[in-house]
């Protein structure tokens, strides 16, 4: 496996890891086992907070036109992949595929002078502030 054996697992409910040849499993490897409460995410914090993350990136794209939320969960779902995650020091996309992942250079041209004009504008704001 890419990453080893996992130090836990934690799952819902549900019958396929609650059954004797699973327990046994897990003791052979020396994983913890915990259950968390079916369909309540905050019982699991790491999953709340990549949840609201999402929906911060949903808002932002979606603006005021809500019902079109569904039209943009895939580019939300890319920008949430590739957006860099402190407390694991990489991308997910980079955390499952083991490399990172290079947009076609048309967008990278595209991210690029968007960026630099963003920074272009808080450094003029900040000229104004100071004057």
């Amino acid at each position: 496996a890419r990453f080893g054996t996992p130090r836990a697992i934690i799952s819902d409910l549900d019958t396929r890891f609650c059954n004797d040849q699973f327990v046994k499993v897990m003791l052979k490897y020396d994983v913890t086992y915990c259950l968390a409460t079916a369909y309540q995410p905050q019982t699991s914090e790491q999953v709340e907070v990549s949840y609201r993350g999402l929906v911060r990136i949903l808002e932002r794209t979606v603006g005021e036109n809500r019902a079109s939320w569904l039209d943009k969960l895939d580019d939300a779902l890319w920008a949430f992949c590739k957006s860099f995650k402190t407390p694991i020091g990489c991308t997910l996309y980079k955390l499952v595929y083991g490399k990172a992942c290079h947009l076609p250079i048309e967008l990278e041209h595209k991210a690029y002078w968007a960026l630099k004009q963003c920074n272009y504008d808080i450094l003029t704001a900040g000229d104004h502030r100071k004057v």
